[in-house]
């Protein structure tokens, strides 16, 4: 095994254990949401927390239609560049990303969910499913 696919592998390995542990300790408007997309609920099967693109972890994932649904707590306002750069990445990737306000998902949960059900249609109605 060559120098790079080692450091290949130790990456994947270092996002699959963030990312579990990411599982272990859900936000509560993450664990909201998932309440609502987990079990094919929308008609499509999500994942929730998966690395993705080599170097990133989405929150959840529609994997049959690429779509990155994104949970924006406070801490986002202060990372709009990381997150227009991690968005532009996965777009590079063939990802669609939808970013839901957290505060939105924990105080107004339809209309959130409403959100991700306009993106699955708008691909559903493109023929991508």
């Amino acid at each position: 095994m060559s120098a790079q696919s080692r450091k290949h592998s130790k990456t994947q390995a270092l996002l699959a254990e963030r990312a579990y542990a990411m599982r272990c300790n859900s936000t509560r408007s993450e664990s909201a949401l998932w309440q609502e997309l987990r079990a094919n609920r929308l008609g499509i099967p999500f994942r929730r927390q998966v690395p993705i693109g080599g170097k990133y972890i989405a929150d959840f994932l529609a994997p049959s239609i690429r779509l990155v649904v994104e949970v924006d707590g406070g801490v986002h306002s202060r990372r709009r560049v990381a997150d227009a750069r991690r968005d532009r990445d996965l777009r590079r990737l063939c990802y669609r990303i939808l970013r839901l306000d957290a505060e939105l998902v924990l105080r107004q949960l339809p209309p959130a969910v409403e959100a991700v059900r306009v993106a699955i249609g708008a691909f559903q109605a493109n023929g991508r499913v």
